[in-house]
């Protein structure tokens, strides 16, 4: 099962996750990073299990 977004080739810092979805949607990859880390530190987030399974779901980058 994946889903229709690829990881970033080009704006990687760990696995391109979030790169790749702010290459998707067209949005500022510094800000989709600050974003998700302002979410990670939210108790009701469970930021790197999210990271994680989107690593697994996201294609690799071509």
């Amino acid at each position: 099962m994946h889903i229709p977004i690829k990881r970033s080739r080009t704006d990687i810092v760990f696995a391109g996750v979030i790169g790749g979805i702010c290459e998707k949607y067209g949005w500022n990859t510094n800000l989709g990073r600050v974003i998700y880390v302002l979410l990670t530190l939210m108790p009701w987030f469970p930021g790197i299990i999210v990271y994680l399974i989107f690593w697994l779901l996201m294609e690799k980058a071509d």
